[in-house]
């Protein structure tokens, strides 16, 4: 398919049944029902069992790829009645959100814990609340409802949809005690599901919210232990030095750890942004624990601190000249007695503009359609994080996030963000011969 043949494929009689197939109240009625579900990290289950019964109540024929029995992706098709590229569809089935167990006391206020948008959704007037509407079962029940008004409408597909729900985009990540493959995050999604799903896809399309722009860049990251090491020290023997970096206690010499740190990343920041025509990449970088000494034994305080820090990782990119150059930052600030070591690394990707040009050709023919103009490149903030569609760049599929408001969409936001995949999804594949 050429690019001018992308731009033309929807005709305005194709569009318009399009539009007239979406039933806005059951695309309303299945977002509510599907981003009700409660489904938090490690416990899509329910959410993924519903979302194959409605896929196989609706024709598309589902099935089941998982690492694990209870953590699966559900993956159903559509079309593929002649020779045109294959388009997936993804979003993921967990939601960020507390743990919901001891571990939320030291991360949450008690108020957080209990907000109910973490669990469920509901509308006020024309908004939806919940934060798994945003992320990221409200753009999954766009491309369910898309396939289904291609269907309705009597349009087949020469190439093949995919359309798939994953589990473990938000993670966790294996760490210290809890570890192993009950806490593994994505490697049992699209991960899993480009190596053992079953899929042959051209083009992918990851739906989240992007606010309506498209982008085909995003960052990796890498999760670094920053342990500081001290000597215990008995406290009616402890003196106290003026300078924090000179006390004995990895307690307090943690203090100007986290500056160098800090100085280090506002540095990185600056020096490794990415910017690309498929989106422009910030590397941030966040502490996001810190770990150390025990309250139940406090008389000599701790030997030993651990700060946790992720940073993240651009399309070019690479884990072992990051690691250096944290590790260097601390020689060159005279802090000695301590180990870096990443124990999470995920590389970030970019597709190749080129190869990825008739799937953005098709989305921005679609958004004109449907919004109107040019689909603009989405802000910085949704290139700068990881996405599903890193996975598929690295297999060398082109790649792109797109989907609707990312924070309360309204009514009207889901049905053009429908219509558009939709739109788009006829334009790559074309229609059945």
């Amino acid at each position: 398919m050429t690019m001018h043949d992308a731009a033309l494929a929807v005709s305005d009689e194709e569009a318009a049944a399009i539009t007239k197939a979406i039933d806005r109240d059951e695309l309303v009625k299945l977002v509510l029902d599907l981003c009700g579900i409660p489904s938090p990290m490690r416990q899509e289950r329910q959410a993924g069992e519903f979302v194959h019964g409605w896929m196989a109540e609706n024709g598309f024929a589902p099935r089941k790829a998982g690492l694990l029995e209870h953590r699966f992706n559900v993956i159903g098709t559509y079309g593929g009645k002649g020779d045109g590229p294959n388009l997936l569809f993804t979003s993921h089935l967990d939601t960020e959100s507390p743990f919901y167990d001891e571990t939320d006391q030291y991360t949450y206020r008690p108020e957080t814990v209990a907000d109910p948008q973490w669990l469920g959704a509901w509308l006020e007037g024309e908004t939806f609340f919940g934060h798994a509407v945003g992320n990221d079962r409200g753009p999954m029940a766009c491309f369910l409802m898309a396939a289904k008004a291609l269907k309705k409408a009597g349009i087949d597909l020469s190439g093949l949809i995919y359309l798939t729900a994953c589990p473990g985009e938000i993670g966790p990540e294996p760490a210290e005690e809890r570890g192993g493959v009950d806490y593994l995050g994505k490697e049992l999604g699209a991960c899993y599901l480009m190596s053992h799903g079953g899929v042959a896809p051209d083009y992918v399309i990851s739906a989240e919210g992007t606010d309506f722009g498209v982008n085909w860049t995003a960052c990796g990251y890498a999760d670094f232990r920053v342990t500081i090491y001290g000597q215990g020290v008995f406290t009616p023997l402890l003196t106290h030095p003026e300078a924090l970096a000179d006390h004995p206690s990895p307690l307090v010499k943690v203090a100007p750890a986290i500056e160098i740190i800090q100085r280090w990343a506002r540095e990185y920041e600056v020096k490794h942004r990415f910017e690309g025509p498929g989106g422009t990449a910030v590397p941030k970088v966040q502490i996001g624990a810190i770990r150390g000494g025990t309250p139940q034994a406090m008389g000599a305080a701790s030997e030993v601190c651990n700060v946790y820090v992720q940073v993240a990782l651009t399309p070019v990119q690479t884990i072992a000249a990051v690691d250096r150059d944290l590790k260097r930052a601390f020689r060159e600030a005279g802090f000695g007695d301590v180990k870096i070591q990443p124990y999470t690394v995920r590389h970030g990707f970019t597709a190749d503009p080129d190869a990825v040009r008739p799937l953005q050709m098709a989305l921005d023919h679609a958004h004109g359609r449907v919004r109107g103009g040019a689909q603009p490149i989405s802000d910085s903030v949704y290139s700068s994080m990881w996405r599903d569609h890193n996975v598929f760049n690295m297999n060398r599929i082109p790649s792109v996030t797109m989907g609707p408001r990312r924070w309360r969409p309204s009514i009207d936001d889901l049905v053009d963000c429908t219509r558009l995949y939709a739109m788009a999804a006829l334009a790559l594949c074309g229609r059945a011969p």
